[in-house]
């Protein structure tokens, strides 16, 4: 399926794909940034998020979804920055595809085979509880809480809790899509194929989980240490949009020169 977009600029094209349970417009202030300093800033809506609507009894495969789009796009190679769930689909992409992707930003990321700490289940089984209660204010309440750093602006928290109210409503009535094969596997075997430059961060008031997962996962790259977002939580991109964007672009500088 061809995903949902918005995008803005010129240039090597970079594109961002959202956390979990949220959309696309978690990055509309990153838009005009990247595109004011010289780079094709994509946004896309994952599969079961936003407006990008799963046909019934399909199987989701985002990473086939993002590259069909790409193609319909005209972007034959590219950046891949995600948060959280795009994290995942960018690295589950780029074991797909390695030729097309010419560097990845990650943050937030945990894999699904990692223990949860107790703050993580936490937050799972109060989300889970209210949902199964029927009640969407409690679930989206929670996601909020979850998801965002104590310090979050009341914008931030207001979006977030748009984003949730909207995922998670889906999911109570429809329920969630089965998914496809992992192209990742068990393990870390396919993560350790690539050799695409990486970079990977974690919000300075993320769960513990996600600072192991980022560790292990700038390991398996080869990307040197993880970076810490300040004063951001989950969804540090969205916190801290103009942190995000310095270290993205410093990040995209550094890549080789493309070839025309």
């Amino acid at each position: 399926m061809l995903l949902p977009s918005e995008e803005a600029g010129r240039g090597r094209p970079v594109v961002l794909l959202h956390a979990r349970p949220t959309d696309r417009t978690m990055w509309a202030a990153h838009l005009p940034l990247l595109a004011g300093a010289g780079v094709r800033a994509i946004a896309l809506d994952l599969p079961g998020h936003g407006d990008a609507l799963v046909p019934e009894d399909r199987a989701v495969a985002p990473w086939t979804d993002v590259l069909d789009t790409l193609d319909h796009l005209g972007a034959d190679r590219f950046v891949l920055a995600g948060n959280s769930l795009g994290a995942l689909v960018a690295l589950q992409t780029a074991v797909t595809a390695p030729e097309r992707v010419e560097g990845l930003v990650l943050v937030g990321y945990r894999p699904h085979d990692q223990p949860a700490s107790p703050r993580l289940r936490a937050a799972w089984d109060a989300e889970r509880t209210a949902l199964a209660a029927g009640d969407l204010d409690a679930a989206v309440t929670a996601g909020v809480e979850a998801w965002t750093s104590a310090g979050a602006s009341d914008e931030v928290r207001a979006h977030t809790a748009r984003m949730l109210r909207r995922r998670l409503g889906e999911q109570l009535a429809h329920g969630e899509p089965p998914l496809a094969a992992d192209p990742l596997g068990e393990g870390t075997a396919a993560l350790r194929t690539l050799t695409v430059p990486a970079l990977v961060g974690v919000g300075e008031h993320d769960m513990p989980d996600f600072f192991e997962g980022g560790e292990g996962l700038a390991r398996d790259l080869g990307a040197g240490q993880a970076v810490v977002i300040p004063a951001a939580g989950h969804l540090a991109p969205l916190e801290q949009p103009t942190v995000f964007c310095a270290l993205l672009l410093d990040f995209v500088r550094r890549l080789p020169e493309r070839q025309r």
